[in-house]
């Protein structure tokens, strides 16, 4: 079988996406910094869930530490390459830009060093639907211009993938960007919403309700992102050439590098009150909420146009947002013994 080096294993998709291929027979090896960002336990948590199979090996150092990383690549010597880990976060930006240019840029220009000298068959890199912007045209569309971020998160994300299309440009590195929408399920970022309201409202505090709940996110679940992610390892852009196939319709190949943009979310935004409605329908209890203004760097919807995922793989997330969160608060109940 073959093997995949994913960094940020110890995050929340890193740690499922590793699951699943861990699963189907595949050995991976794990990078994360275990920075403290939120509850280190959680990160210590993930890792020693995956440290039960044997096909998983962890590193843990930062991105920023090229030694480090492009010696850890080399000895796995992958066939794959999924670059998950990232300094995460739209507010937290403003608070600590410096780490969003250290681990975004300088961390992710590390990594496609690496894997150009891997020579890997696919590197596939996280991006986010912040690099949409100011656009306001819904659904967003991978050939849409994003050349408007509102926060220095989505800057440095933007970043990476112009980055990584002057390298699958420069050196025939096949890359795929992945543009998530609002990624939620078990084993979930503490910062997020959902595990931040149902903490909340299992100690009966009220919720922060930004732009009085007047927003629309569309909401992935864990699952269905590492799915899509597993299909689009085996869909690696064509090099431009005389031989390559005629593009699928909507592509977002680029015509001068093996590199594509692919939006993974689930097509359908919903209202931020009835989200809210489906966690107090899991957990049966009303949750008190505090309504306050639009956050600096929010925008108020997202809503992705996953037609190219579906062309490319034949598959298109799908999962309910109430059975999405019914899972997430039973994990939750679980995991921390309520």
């Amino acid at each position: 079988m073959p093997t995949a080096f994913i960094t940020g294993t110890a995050g929340f998709i890193g740690f499922h996406l590793a699951r699943r291929l861990l699963a189907e027979g595949w050995t991976v090896a794990g990078y994360d910094g275990i920075t403290p960002y939120y509850d280190v336990t959680l990160k210590h948590a993930r890792h020693a869930a995956l440290l039960q199979s044997p096909g998983f090996t962890a590193t843990e150092a930062m991105l920023e530490d090229d030694a480090a990383l492009s010696g850890a690549i080399a000895a796995a010597a992958p066939d794959v390459i999924v670059h998950l880990a990232a300094q995460a976060g739209v507010r937290y930006s403003l608070e600590n830009p410096r780490a969003y240019v250290d681990a975004n840029l300088t961390g992710t220009f590390n990594l496609l060093e690496a894997a150009r000298a891997a020579r890997v068959r696919h590197c596939l890199i996280a991006s986010t639907s912040s690099v949409y912007g100011a656009n306001t045209a819904m659904p967003f569309r991978e050939t849409d211009h994003a050349d408007l971020p509102m926060t220095l998160y989505a800057a440095t994300k933007r970043g990476t993938e112009h980055m990584a299309h002057a390298q699958a440009h420069l050196w025939g590195l096949p890359v795929t960007a992945l543009r998530f929408f609002t990624v939620y399920g078990p084993w979930g970022r503490p910062d997020m919403a959902l595990f931040k309201f149902v903490s909340a409202a299992l100690k009966g505090e009220a919720i922060d309700v930004y732009n009085h709940g007047d927003m629309r996110r569309d909401f992935t679940h864990v699952d269905d992102l590492t799915r899509a992610i597993r299909l689009l390892i085996d869909a690696a852009p064509p090099p431009p050439g005389d031989s390559r196939p005629a593009p699928v319709a909507g592509d977002s190949l680029s015509p001068v590098a093996p590199f594509r943009v692919v939006n993974i979310g689930n097509s359908a935004p919903v209202q931020l009150t009835d989200f809210i409605t489906a966690i107090e329908d899991a957990l049966g209890t009303p949750i008190r909420r505090t309504l306050l203004p639009m956050q600096p760097g929010d925008v108020p919807a997202t809503w992705a146009d996953c037609g190219l995922l579906e062309r490319l793989t034949g598959y298109r997330p799908a999962t309910d947002i109430r059975d999405g969160v019914a899972g997430f608060v039973a994990w939750y109940r679980a995991h921390y013994r309520i």
